[in-house]
């Protein structure tokens, strides 16, 4: 179930959430992992910025929206989030898939690999 925590400028959300949003809403998913994660399976159609290029790379992300940061547990997407939103990003935009790629994979949600988008 979606929540806030207060003083995070994002909203926690599950991998059943995010998938949710992406196809009845057109969210964006951005996986915030290394190359090597990526490849190794990933939200399919996610954009892929790593969290230390986010900053630098931000105007790469759609200006509207609502954005789904995804890592593997959750702390990197959560700090992509937050750098996110210092550079401007509504927080009503920004949204940590909390539970990660791996469990969105478990679950047999929309997945590729390798560099397949």
């Amino acid at each position: 179930m979606a929540r806030n925590v207060t003083g995070e400028p994002y909203t926690r959300i599950s991998a059943e959430e995010a998938d949710e949003m992406v196809k009845s809403e057109g969210a964006i998913v951005i996986d915030v992992r290394r190359d090597d994660e990526y490849e190794g399976g990933h939200v399919k159609g996610a954009l892929w910025i790593p969290v230390d290029d986010v900053i630098p790379r931000f105007d790469e992300i759609p200006t509207e929206g609502k954005l789904l940061f995804i890592c593997e547990v959750g702390a990197r997407s959560g700090l992509a989030a937050e750098y996110a939103a210092a550079m401007g990003a509504s927080p009503d935009r920004l949204f940590n898939v909390e539970d990660g790629t791996s469990t969105w994979i478990q679950k047999g949600l929309p997945h590729s690999r390798g560099d397949e988008k």
